[in-house]
């Protein structure tokens, strides 16, 4: 069998130009594009991988942010609770200080209230015994109530101790005043004249006088002098059984605690 060079030239300069006409129009395109597409998808990768760094950044400052949320809510939650209970506590305080202040004066009412009453009743005691003693005396004396209690207050002016005496003279030279003279009912000329006289034989003078009524002593007589004081009256005698009524109706301490309504 002979070989046809020229067939076989022929056949590989076919294959060369075959060869070149695939690498130039076919392999070149294909490598270019595969080229191209790795690196469109190594820029998606790259760009995903940017896009979930992104992501991933963002999901920590969310969280981070969630946590501060967290943290300012539970410190508003805890800083409300403390002020509430700051303020429960004031409340309970005022509560306690408004009770004790006024349990102090529900005490002092009810003191009051008893020292009233005990006024009252030792009042009107005294009222119906000076009543009943005015009566009786008027009915068993032999002259006029009135003329004793000044015959009376005459002989405990001139019985004075020394001391008492210098402290009426030195009252009366102390300013020039009149002497004032006060009854329960209006002194007759002649029982004025023995006060004159009994005054005057004190004092060493002719003093000045001044005679006035004055029915709240109910029964008595009553001598004033620059400051100085002298008196005679039932109620100096009824004064030992009102202060023995008073202290009948005195009510200790803790009677009066119990009578006063405990405030919780």
């Amino acid at each position: 069998m002979q070989i046809n060079w020229f067939t076989v030239i022929a056949q590989i300069l076919n294959f060369l130009v075959l060869v070149w006409l695939l690498k130039r129009y076919l392999y070149k395109p294909i490598l270019k594009a595969i080229d191209d597409r790795e690196k469109k998808i190594a820029a998606e990768l790259k760009d995903a991988d940017t896009k979930k760094a992104e992501a991933k950044k963002e999901q920590d400052e969310f969280k981070q942010k969630n946590d501060d949320f967290d943290k300012q809510k539970t410190d508003l939650v805890n800083k409300a609770i403390a002020d509430a209970n700051n303020e429960r506590q004031k409340l309970i305080e005022a509560a306690k200080t408004d009770a004790t202040a006024l349990k102090a004066k529900l005490d002092a009412a009810t003191k009051e209230e008893l020292e009233n009453m005990k006024g009252e009743i030792a009042k009107k005691t005294q009222e119906e015994v000076f009543a009943i003693a005015r009566k009786a005396l008027t009915d068993i004396a032999s002259v006029s109530m009135e003329e004793q209690s000044v015959h009376l207050f005459i002989k405990c002016f001139n019985e004075l101790k020394e001391e008492e005496k210098k402290k009426f003279i030195d009252s009366f030279h102390s300013k020039s005043a009149p002497v004032v003279i006060r009854t329960a009912f209006d002194l007759p000329a002649n029982l004025q004249d023995e006060i004159k006289k009994a005054v005057n034989a004190l004092v060493g003078t002719e003093a000045q006088f001044e005679f006035k009524t004055a029915p709240e002593l109910i029964s008595g007589i009553e001598l004033t002098a620059n400051g100085y004081k002298l008196a005679w009256t039932i109620s100096e005698y009824l004064n030992s059984m009102q202060k023995s009524l008073s202290d009948i109706l005195k009510i200790k301490p803790e009677d009066e605690k119990k009578a006063a309504p405990e405030v919780k």
